[in-house]
């Protein structure tokens, strides 16, 4: 599958982060101009200026010798584990909310760029999406759809599926697509009759045709960070966990293997079905936090991911239990 190309976006491809990775892939990792230029999606001339430029800021010796450096080589690492196209590390922080808004302020730089005319971009939710916004400076869009992967929460919350999706699309100028619907409903009768009588079937065949999907997922355990905490019964969540559940992925629920759980909770959430992720050209999976990185890796493992976004507790870990699992 053919990673997203940015070299038509000047303001992306000489940023630090960008020539950084190019200058680590060439000189630490002995990879060619071409190569170089094929991993990063960008042409061989952008390459060029790149480490012309990084050799002129001291930036090969400054950066790459120190903790930056080490992202770097986390994400290049997390890309040969997983055989993703792209990974982008940042340095972790001390709290839930800090590695929230570090990996979010990464998204909304990267969604800045990545995101083409005239594609359809469907979102999911949570603190790491929303903390985007803050760095999300798109320039206009021509034909962009943006979708709403999940239901909204009936109790109002700055961290909310269509609060996200609105701001997105406003900033791009794009249309703007509302899953008019509760997250949770109370029964499978009431979701299929939501879907088919309510307007929301438009929302599913958008999700079809996705050329971008923007997901993140998060931990299900006793010492759970995740949101659903705050929406699902505690019943409901101890049942998950006695199930195998490790994944919370837009109200999907995932054991380690990135199988679904097979409770009755599932025929009552409003979201787009994985099946249909999966499908999507390139899929973004964003989150953070060394005690999602199961979940992390129960999503890679069920959806794909294109484009893996994490902080570098959360990569270190990754590593470990791809590194144990192949070991077992």
């Amino acid at each position: 599958m053919a990673r997203l190309r940015r070299d038509r976006h000047t303001a992306y491809s000489e940023t630090t982060t960008l020539r950084l990775r190019a200058a680590w892939l060439y000189y630490n990792q002995g990879l060619t101009q071409k190569d170089v230029a094929e991993r990063l999606g960008v042409s061989r001339t952008t390459i060029i200026r790149m480490l012309d430029e990084a050799l002129k800021r001291a930036e090969v010796q400054i950066w790459i010798d120190g903790g930056i450096g080490d992202c770097v080589e986390l994400a290049v690492r997390l890309e040969n584990a997983f055989g993703i196209d792209e990974a982008i590390v940042v340095p972790s922080a001390d709290t839930v909310d800090g590695n929230a808004k570090n990996v979010g302020l990464a998204l909304g730089r990267f969604l800045s760029e990545a995101i083409p005319d005239d594609s359809i971009v469907g979102v999911g939710w949570g603190r790491t999406l929303t903390a985007s916004l803050a760095s999300f400076r798109p320039v206009r869009r021509a034909g962009v759809k943006v979708a709403s992967l999940l239901g909204g929460l009936v109790e109002a919350h700055h961290i909310n599926p269509i609060e996200y999706t609105w701001r997105l699309a406003s900033q791009l100028g794009a249309e703007c697509y509302l899953f008019l619907a509760p997250l949770i409903v109370d029964s499978a009768a009431t979701k299929r009759s939501l879907i088919e009588r309510c307007g929301l079937g438009t929302l599913f065949e958008l999700a079809e045709k996705m050329d971008i999907a923007v997901v993140s997922c998060g931990d299900i355990g006793p010492q759970m960070t995740s949101l659903t905490r705050t929406f699902l019964p505690q019943e409901v969540l101890d049942e998950l966990v006695a199930a195998g559940c490790v994944c919370d992925t837009m109200c999907n629920f995932l054991d380690a293997e990135g199988r679904t759980i097979d409770h009755p909770i599932r025929d009552r959430v409003m979201s787009i079905d994985l099946d249909s992720i999966s499908k999507t050209q390139h899929i973004v999976l964003v989150s953070g936090g060394a005690n999602r990185a199961a979940a992390m890796r129960a999503t890679i493992r069920r959806i794909g991911c294109n484009t893996l976004i994490t902080d570098e507790g959360a990569a270190q870990e990754l590593l470990r239990l791809n590194a144990a699992t192949a070991a077992a």
